[in-house]
């Protein structure tokens, strides 16, 4: 195996052991979901939940209102790099 293999294998690897943690974490929250805001000691850890509004902007209100003249100067661009994994085959997994 290539080096550069090793190290798109062990993103992907990395990449499902964080979604299994996610899973596991939402349901953690999920069985505190009716605590009311304050403070909660576990052995180790301590649990602040607290409880707030935000705001937000309705973009397509404002993409309706506005011109395109504004819109486009007023638009921040930036560039993005994307790196996507994904199992090659289940029988990759596997081996």
């Amino acid at each position: 195996m290539t080096n550069l293999a090793r190290i798109i294998d062990d993103l992907g690897i990395l990449k499902a052991q964080i979604a299994d943690l996610a899973k596991q974490e939402k349901a953690l929250k999920d069985a505190l979901a009716d605590l009311d805001p304050g403070t909660y000691a576990g052995e180790v850890f301590q649990l602040s939940i607290s409880q707030s509004e935000r705001e937000t902007i309705d973009q397509d209100a404002v993409r309706a209102a506005m011109s395109r003249q504004w819109l486009a100067a007023h638009t921040k661009v930036t560039p993005v790099r994307t790196l996507k994994v994904a199992a090659r085959s289940a029988k990759a997994l596997a081996a």
